[in-house]
């Protein structure tokens, strides 16, 4: 086929909204956004991982534990099955993880800051898992095959996250005064950061607008915040919670939300590296990398013929 045919065969896929698989051809720089994209998402799943294990061996109950365990495990897998996606693309893993530990490659600006007490399990659970499902359920009807796959299984346990950190937010709601107003308090800080995990605004997004056109992306950011946003205020009246946002109220002629304006320059400062954690995230990360240095080298060894020793 001449390079005008397979380029008007990408096209015909992507309008018919069906999917690109990795033997097939496709834009440079629908490669590139493939790989940025997909590496930042799996990026913060193993960041991911840092906020809450700060709370594995402090939860106060051994069931609590056990579930913050499977949680925080969950987000190993999904790390996995996302550098899996982005491997199709023919970038390496090593690749991806140094550029994760140098700088090039970013994460979700949500794990930038820090969780300061038990109750900011729930909210994560409630709130970032919320807004993530929000973001990944679209993505389930991505372009790229291996992507969308991976997306299923993702969104099913990121469900099964919100719903977990709901349930332990409204049974600390139905506690003592001092644990409703650590869920309150922990709320007041999460809430702006989870609005921001959508993106900037529209107009604002330097990549959202090809992303849609290749259907890497099914919604706008602002679509998709303002989703966010009407399905959590019902939630929050539920639990008791009062949502920081003096702005919030209903639209009936939009029959929506108002909301609003997220601090846009704290977003932009958050992913140049001046958050309140983004230098602990990556040192952890890279003195984890390294520490497993010898797991990797002997399970290289071994699928190569070895023995474990040589």
């Amino acid at each position: 086929m001449t390079d005008s045919a397979v380029e008007a065969h990408f096209d015909e896929v992507i309008a018919r909204h069906d999917r690109i698989e990795p033997r097939d051809w496709m834009p440079d720089a629908y490669r590139r956004t493939l790989v940025r994209q997909i590496a930042q998402h799996a990026h913060s799943e193993i960041i991911g991982m840092q906020p809450e294990g700060n709370w594995i061996s402090r939860a106060p109950s051994l069931r609590r534990k056990a579930i913050l365990l499977a949680k925080v495990q969950d987000e190993a897998g999904h790390g996995l099955y996302l550098y899996s996606a982005a491997e199709t693309l023919g970038v390496s893993r090593d690749e991806l993880v140094d550029n994760l530990l140098t700088g090039k490659q970013k994460y979700s600006s949500i794990f930038n800051y820090p969780t300061l007490s038990y109750a900011d399990v729930g909210t994560i659970g409630w709130l970032v898992d919320g807004a993530a499902i929000c973001n990944q359920v679209p993505l389930c009807r991505t372009s790229y095959g291996p992507y969308g796959r991976a997306m299923i299984r993702i969104c099913k346990e990121e469900s099964f996250h919100q719903r977990q950190g709901y349930e332990l937010l409204m049974t600390m709601m139905r506690g003592t005064p001092e644990q409703q107003e650590m869920v309150q308090e922990s709320v007041n800080r999460f809430w702006w950061p989870s609005l921001m995990m959508f993106g900037p605004p529209d107009e604002n997004s330097p990549n959202s607008e090809r992303s849609m056109a290749w259907g890497i992306k099914r919604n706008s950011n602002d679509d998709l915040r303002q989703k966010f946003v009407d399905m959590t205020v019902p939630q929050a009246d539920a639990l008791g919670i009062c949502l920081p946002d003096p702005s919030l109220a209903w639209n009936a002629s939009r029959e929506h939300y108002d909301f609003g304006e997220p601090d846009w320059d704290e977003l932009a400062a958050v992913i140049r590296g001046d958050g309140p954690c983004n230098a602990q995230r990556i040192e952890h990360r890279r003195r984890a990398h390294e520490d497993g240095a010898w797991v990797r080298e002997a399970a290289t060894a071994f699928a190569a013929g070895g023995e474990i020793g040589d």
